[in-house]
């Protein structure tokens, strides 16, 4: 399929004067997690509230700081998530995609609202 980009706002909630972000991400539904570099978390003043080990694509493990809150928003959705402080772009995994109600458009390798639920975003609680 190849890559996927889209442009998203990040935000930190917690500093209201501080200038949102807007970012190019690379959309992966192979990722679970927000990562973010370590650039992205000076600017938005995030702080630290972990630290988790995560297992990388060739099988290894790294231990990474874990940051938050964050808030991102892509078109008429918005959501409120942790990040991890890796790599050296904005990564969009899939238990994001799948909270704010995104979804993949292969054909243009595109992200987008689910057409399904084009004016707010869908979830299951049961």
């Amino acid at each position: 399929m190849g890559l996927v980009q889209a442009e998203i706002t990040l935000k930190n909630p917690s500093i209201s004067d501080i200038a949102p972000l807007q970012i190019a991400c690379l959309v992966d539904t192979g990722a679970l997690h927000l990562c973010i570099p370590e650039h992205v978390k000076i600017q938005l003043e995030l702080e630290e509230h972990d630290k988790k080990e995560v297992t990388l694509a060739d099988g290894s493990k790294k231990v990474v700081p874990y940051v938050g809150p964050i808030e991102i928003a892509f078109k008429n959705r918005k959501g409120f998530v942790g990040a991890l402080v890796m790599g050296d772009e904005v990564l969009l995994g899939a238990m994001l995609m799948e909270d704010m109600d995104l979804v993949v458009i292969p054909s243009n390798r595109t992200l987008d609202v689910n057409p399904c639920n084009p004016n707010i975003s869908a979830s299951m609680a049961k």
